[in-house]
């Protein structure tokens, strides 16, 4: 098995295999601004989202946290901070300029769009310059941090994609790679199995805090049961009937060799190699955007139904091994494992095939959502604007 793979090795240390010089928004009236500077300097990419004013306590510190790890994710070479204000936008430019990231920040109060646009694209094409110049280097796969979700799952996933998944995890972890999963909503009914994998007991009890908090989101909002969300009704569709089968299928994605080492709040980044939990929203985009803004550098995404989601700055590799999907939405996937419902292959082929298309990925292939323009970046919010 392969185990080298060229990548862009950054100031921390880290090593990405994308090279984006990315025009990122402090707030959503700096949206515009970001957009025009992208659209200036060719080979840039704005990262629009709808929010960032009046936020406060755990939801600033949350929102903070993901624009900071975005800009620091190592699939990014350089970064372009617009905000409306001074004061924010330093705040950023700060938290990113200390991985020693190239960075550079703009507020357009007092400058207006058209100066705000002018000196950012200037210092967006001198970015883009430098990126240009980096070249990839040979690194180990112990080196590469490697996230994963599943998404519109059916009865598909959980007895050949999501277990395909959990084979490149094992083979990964014993390559000492850095490894991610999450979507706490999606383990309820085999949380008790992710308890028993925690290396201690103060993992135990950090995951506890963590699926006991999202279990009261819904006892506080007088929510009996998930009926309108979980199973969705992709999953319905799909053959899936009670949100606990749907997590049985959910947990097959990690294996059977990793113990968890830790667990994340969201957008937190790792301390370490081996397999960490990150607590966080089962919505495809706001999960991806958070394995992304924790640092990871590639993301395995099974699908049953066929989810089409993707992210700017992190390579989504889709997997399924519905036929009736794989025949009508083939263009959305990178791996098809379909053969192991027909026996063609088994499973530890299909996750070789996996761990193959990763380190294409991380040696430069585009997935399939990044050639198809999908670009989604959903941030997460806890509270209401004050």
């Amino acid at each position: 098995m392969q185990t080298k793979f060229l990548g862009y090795r950054r100031e921390n240390g880290r090593v990405g295999v994308r090279n984006h010089v990315i025009i990122l928004p402090l707030d959503d009236l700096s949206n515009s601004a970001s957009e025009a500077v992208a659209n200036n300097v060719k080979g840039t990419m704005a990262l629009p989202h709808p929010y960032g004013r009046l936020q406060f306590g755990e939801d600033l510190d949350l929102y903070f946290r993901t624009l900071i790890g975005t800009g620091a994710n190592p699939n990014v070479a350089a970064v372009v901070v617009i905000g409306i204000e001074p004061g924010w936008t330093k705040v950023v430019v700060d938290g990113i300029a200390s991985t020693g990231k190239p960075v550079a920040g703009f507020a357009i109060e007092q400058n207006g769009d058209f100066n705000t646009i002018c000196s950012a694209s200037r210092k967006a094409k001198e970015f883009m310059h430098q990126a240009s110049e980096i070249q990839r280097t040979e690194c180990d796969v112990s080196e590469l941090w490697v996230s994963t979700k599943c998404g519109e799952s059916d009865t598909t996933s959980g007895i050949a994609t999501n277990p395909t998944v959990g084979d490149a995890y094992d083979k990964l972890y014993e390559m000492g790679a850095t490894l991610l999963f999450g979507e706490t909503t999606e383990l309820t009914g085999g949380e008790h199995l992710v308890l028993e994998r925690c290396v201690n007991d103060e993992v135990r009890q950090k995951f506890q805090f963590f699926f006991d908090r999202y279990a009261k989101v819904v006892d506080d909002h007088k929510t009996s049961d998930l009926s309108d969300s979980q199973p969705t009704k992709g999953n319905i569709e799909g053959g899936l009937t009670t949100i606990e089968e749907k997590a049985l299928g959910n947990i097959q994605k990690i294996g059977r060799k990793a113990p968890i080492v830790g667990c994340l709040e969201k957008a937190e980044a790792p301390a370490g190699p081996g397999l960490w939990f990150m607590d966080s929203s089962s919505a495809a985009g706001e999960m991806v955007t958070l394995c992304a803004a924790a640092g990871f550098a590639v993301h395995l995404f099974p699908t049953g139904q066929g989810n089409i989601i993707g992210n700017p700055i992190l390579p989504v590799i889709k997997l399924c091994s519905n036929p009736r999907t794989l025949r009508t939405m083939s263009e959305h996937f990178d791996v098809d494992v379909s053969g192991l419902l027909t026996r063609d292959i088994n499973l530890d082929q299909a996750g070789d095939s996996l761990l193959d298309l990763t380190l294409r990925t991380a040696n430069g292939r585009l997935t399939a959502a990044e050639v198809l323009g999908h670009r989604e970046y959903i941030i997460t919010r806890l509270y209401e604007s004050a």
